[in-house]
């Protein structure tokens, strides 16, 4: 688990998630697991709100999204700067 708002990982998290939350809501078009996305936007939302990742929920709702909309091309951008801030926690680690 880490935290804080002055990491600038948090806050780069923080920026991608809402950036695509607001691409989501603006797309016109369903589609099937709009709902799932839309669900685990508002979680990691919340998560940075709090101040306080939980990289492995991170990363859970990044392959949730990523799954939902990933064949969305519109919000492929909005995606992969998910993706990115991410990555900026680390590896998973290796068991």
């Amino acid at each position: 688990m880490t935290g804080s708002d002055g990491d600038p990982r948090v806050v780069e998290l923080r920026t991608a998630v809402s950036r695509l939350r607001r691409e989501l809501a603006a797309h016109p078009a369903e589609f099937t697991d709009r709902a799932i996305a839309e669900d685990e936007l508002a979680a990691l939302a919340a998560m940075v709100t709090r101040g306080v990742v939980e990289v492995p929920r991170l990363r859970r709702s990044l392959l949730l999204i990523a799954g939902a909309i990933g064949s969305v091309s519109a919000l492929s951008r909005g995606v992969s700067e998910v993706r990115r801030a991410v990555e900026l926690f680390g590896e998973p680690p290796r068991d």
